[in-house]
């Protein structure tokens, strides 16, 4: 396949925007995909940030033709734990149609895809690439820069390919987002990490005060987040919506995550938990003694991380001063808590039957041999308010991926099938429009 060879270079660049140390890599895979644009006839801008560069590129035949902004990010997650890996995480491998690196899927073949697709492309569609390094650390960056270019980001659609199909083989176009807020929080007991023997009984202990607070944030019954005041602004869901959505085979699901039983709110199914329920998830704790053996040790800080995801219509900064307040309620006393605001990003939802939807449902069919499901989905991407909220154009979200795709995982992999097939729906998607679709 003639896209692969450019994927598994783009794939080998470690843009780990997290991390300090890969700073330059994040810039390097900056570089490299501003001069494949530039090899398709792009202007290219790279646009300096605190952080790391965004880049903006547009191909503009003819001011009375359609316009595109295509949406995307080429930073990626980090890919500890690395003894799980079958291969170096960025050392791109092929095997059984598949092409396994961290930034498979999330974003960089997704991405690769819209690219590719402009190559030789017959008719004549304006098109325009807003790509930034920072989508796996919430866009800082991204965000003030399409308040402030709103202008030159003009479009009559957005395309955005950062999602999953809803199945193998199952053309996909996705209507819907969540939302999120994310928080740290730091528990501080004595002024010091204690002996258990000579100070316990007598000495706060952080990690106990953390279970404590864990405890409460949902109902082991019932699922629901007991956080006071934040389904209040909860969205309803018709049943109409509800019949647009694809059959869920839970068994299917189960074996996949590898559980008995699918955990979560009392009283709805799975896809309505999945897409159009808020939800809280600790993420990760510490504290303690972490090492082999034992330490009888009380510690003086202990910590966790927690994520909520939003629908609409919730406020993430609102979410996030709900949950500080319910939070330092129910700290035990004798502790300091310390609570900070990581990131976080707005739902969204899209028109499902907009004529730019539609189109690429015609696409979609043309090519897979089969029309779209339509679905919303559980993850978020923060720009794709701001770009609503900016251009006021309609936003066409067509994932290429699959859940099974190891996003944020060890073995992320993207299935060639879907490169492939992205590709060709792309360019018929721009045929359709150059011809007045």
């Amino acid at each position: 396949m003639s896209a692969l060879e450019p994927l598994l270079e783009f794939l080998s660049i470690p843009s780990v925007s997290t991390d300090p140390a890969h700073k330059e890599d994040v810039r390097k895979a900056a570089l490299w995909l501003a001069e494949r644009l530039r090899e398709r006839g792009f202007r290219t801008e790279l646009h300096e940030t605190p952080l790391h560069p965004i880049l903006y590129a547009e191909r503009l035949l003819d001011p009375k033709a359609p316009t595109v902004l295509v949406y995307g990010h080429y930073d990626v997650q980090p890919p500890d734990p690395l003894e799980l890996w079958e291969n170096p995480p960025f050392v791109p491998t092929v095997r059984e149609g598949r092409v396994y690196a961290r930034g498979a899927s999330d974003d960089k073949g997704q991405l690769w895809a819209h690219v590719a697709a402009l190559e030789d492309l017959p008719g004549r569609v304006n098109v325009k690439f807003l790509v930034e390094g920072e989508e796996e650390i919430g866009s800082p960056s991204l965000l003030p820069f399409v308040r402030e270019h709103r202008e030159k980001l003009q479009a009559d659609v957005v395309l955005i390919s950062d999602g999953a199909m809803f199945a193998p083989l199952t053309p996909t176009l996705t209507y819907g987002l969540r939302g999120l807020a994310y928080l740290e929080v730091r528990l501080k007991g004595a002024r010091r990490d204690l002996h258990s023997g000579s100070f316990g009984g007598v000495a706060p202990n952080p990690i106990q005060a953390m279970g404590w607070i864990l405890s409460k944030l949902k109902d082991e019954k019932t699922g629901r987040i007991l956080v006071p005041g934040l389904y209040d602004r909860v969205r309803p869901v018709s049943e109409e919506e509800k019949r647009l959505w694809p059959p869920l085979d839970e068994e299917a699901l189960r074996r996949e995550l590898g559980v008995e039983v699918l955990p979560g709110e009392e009283g709805y199914s799975p896809l309505e938990r999945l897409w159009t329920r808020p939800t809280l998830d600790p993420n990760g704790i510490w504290g303690g003694y972490q090492g082999e053996g034992s330490k009888t040790v009380i510690p003086a800080e202990a910590g966790f991380k927690v994520s909520l995801r939003l629908v609409p219509d919730q406020d993430p900064e609102e979410v996030a001063s709900q949950v500080e307040a319910y939070l330092r309620e129910i700290c035990p006393p004798g502790y300091t808590m310390e609570i900070l605001r990581l990131h976080g990003g707005r739902p969204v939802l899209t028109d499902p039957f907009s004529p730019p939807m539609r189109l690429m449902a015609k696409a979609l069919e043309e090519v897979w041999g089969r029309p779209p499901v339509y679905t919303r989905e559980g993850g978020t991407i923060p720009v794709v308010a701001e770009l609503q909220d900016a251009l006021h154009a309609p936003v066409v979200l067509l994932g290429l991926g699959l859940p099974d795709d190891n996003l944020h995982a060890p073995n992320e992999k993207f299935d060639l099938i879907n490169l492939e097939k992205g590709i060709a729906t792309l360019r018929r998607f721009y045929e359709l429009l150059a011809q007045g679709g």
